[in-house]
C-alpha cells in the first residue's frame, strides 16, 4: 500500500522535504509509519511525544490503521500568539 506523508515546520526540515511517499504493509498504523520515518531520519526521534497526526485531514490516533492512498500529516506543536 502506498501512502503520502506530509511534514510541517521543523519536521520537514529534518526530513529534507515537505512530502514523502511511502509503501507500508497491510495493517500498518500511523505509529508504525512514524517509527519507520524516525529510523530513517534520526532527528525525528523524540517528537512522537509532542506531535499531532491526521489521516486524510482528520485528526487520528497512533493506532489508526492505514489504507492505500491515505494522506498522513504529522504536525509539531506550534507556539505564538
Amino acid at each position: 500500500m502506498r501512502v503520502t506523508v506530509r511534514l510541517f515546520a521543523r519536521l520537514k526540515e529534518i526530513a529534507g522535504a515537505p512530502e514523502l511517499s511511502r509503501v507500508v504493509a497491510p495493517g500498518a498504523t500511523v505509529g508504525s509509519l512514524w517509527r519507520e520515518l524516525a529510523a530513517e531520519h534520526a532527528g525525528l526521534e523524540g517528537y512522537d511525544r509532542s506531535i499531532s497526526c491526521a489521516v486524510n485531514a482528520e485528526y487520528a490516533r497512533w493506532e489508526r490503521v492505514l489504507a492505500d492512498g491515505d494522506e498522513v500529516a504529522f504536525l509539531p506543536p506550534v507556539s505564538g500568539g
